[in-house]
């Protein structure tokens, strides 16, 4: 796989890991940044990698295949696009993008441009998080009733985005990844302490289906740091502590309620087992993924449908935030009421009356009201708050706009 070509765009914090470990790798070719002192600093620890400040050198480089984007959340989704379109595979640190239109745009152009799109959900590559995969759908857990995650920390501050994008979309996405659904509905509530237009502090609350309920807690106003996702059981409770040392990241407390009589619970209280990982970085891993996917075409593990699906409940989760902790529910995509074509939009908000069938690339906006057993065709456009009766068919290609009515069976 010599001949693959990486460029690292963005030398940050983040951004100078991927270049560290792409080097490692022996595929890191090049190294954007618009700060000349990073690429200064690149250069001196990395002389025989070429440094640019121009984006335009890396999309004209010709022995650059693949594009690592680790800049300021904000710009995530304009140069990736740029990348696509130049035809190159990207690889674009969490979040995908800040709206889940800009998402749909990415993942249409990749599909189109017939191009690799994944994203750096990292922690899917921890072999902690693996393993406690495993033992789920292993059914060592037993039946899963509730999960937590607590991501806290003092910084890193953003003046982008707040902390629940910022923070969670690591929860969100290990909770898709476990759970294997999405869910039904999202309560989200934060406040906003050092500036008033960004959240410092969130806490959503994810109703799934079975009756499972999941919390992520997120600031980066904390007295230290905390990385911790626990799953808990009927059979046995994990704990995926990141900050841990390698033998204690994962650890089972196989403790017990038994029924006396079927009336009074009793405990038995276990000892915690630690699970047997292998020690790999989790962004070498990502990166080696990446490599792997480039070469052979295959669909990334955190491809950019699933980044769709995390980015629709960030969303979500912010209009509830917004709504101070309003319940918003989510439309389930190939639930027995409903169906919705994986690359449809369907707003937060929106709402669509069973048996109605929504098709490819649609997009429903916020406040519109379908009606039962209607027909979306593919490339559909629905407005903001508007009204559709039952039964009605809407051919591909349409748009029908803010205010519009339509009465039952057009």
């Amino acid at each position: 796989m010599k001949e693959i070509g990486i460029a690292v765009v963005g030398c940050g914090r983040w951004g100078m890991n991927h270049v560290r470990v792409w080097s490692e790798l022996g595929y890191l070719k090049s190294v954007c940044d618009i700060n000349p002192e990073q690429l200064m600093k690149v250069k001196n620890r990395y002389p025989n990698v070429k440094v640019t400040s121009k984006f335009s050198d890396v999309l004209s480089d010709p022995d650059i295949n693949g594009v690592v984007i680790a800049t300021p959340t904000p710009t995530h989704a304009p140069l990736a696009i740029q990348a696509l379109e130049c035809g190159k595979d990207v690889l674009v640190e969490k979040p995908l993008a800040l709206t889940v239109s800009d998402g749909e745009k990415l993942v249409n152009l990749s599909k189109s441009n017939g191009k690799i799109l994944m994203v750096g959900h990292v922690l899917e590559y921890h072999p902690a998080f693996q393993k406690l995969c495993q033992l789920a759908k292993n059914g060592e857990l037993g039946k899963i009733q509730y999960i937590y995650s607590h991501r806290l920390n003092l910084g890193h501050i953003r003046a982008e985005e707040n902390v629940l994008w910022s923070f969670a979309p690591h929860d969100v996405a290990m909770l898709l990844r476990l759970l294997e659904t999405m869910p039904e509905e999202v309560i989200c509530h934060g406040e906003a302490f050092l500036n008033h237009e960004i959240a410092d502090v969130t806490l959503t609350v994810l109703r799934f289906p079975n009756q499972i309920q999941a919390h992520i807690f997120v600031s980066w106003l904390h007295p230290f740091k905390e990385h911790r996702f626990v799953v808990v059981g009927d059979k046995q409770m994990a704990i995926f502590d990141d900050t841990k040392p390698w033998a204690e990241k994962l650890v089972l407390y196989p403790h017990q309620i038994k029924w006396i009589n079927g009336q009074m619970p009793v405990i038995h209280a276990a000892e915690a087992k630690p699970v047997m990982i292998d020690e790999r970085e989790p962004l070498k891993a990502e990166c080696e993924h990446f490599l792997e996917c480039i070469v052979n075409r295959r669909k990334p593990l955190t491809d950019g449908e699933s980044a769709l699906q995390v980015l629709y409940i960030l969303e979500t989760a912010y209009q509830s935030l917004k709504q101070k902790g309003q319940a918003i529910p989510l439309i389930k995509s190939g639930s027995e009421k409903v169906f919705i074509h994986p690359t449809a939009t369907i707003d937060p908000g929106a709402e669509i009356g069973e048996g109605t069938k929504i098709w490819h690339y649609t997009h429903v906006m916020s406040g519109a009201k379908i009606g039962k057993n209607c027909v979306l065709g593919q490339n559909v456009f629905i407005g903001r708050n508007v009204r559709i009766g039952n039964g009605v068919k809407i051919q591909n290609n349409v748009s029908v706009y803010e205010g519009v009515e339509l009465e039952d069976y057009v």
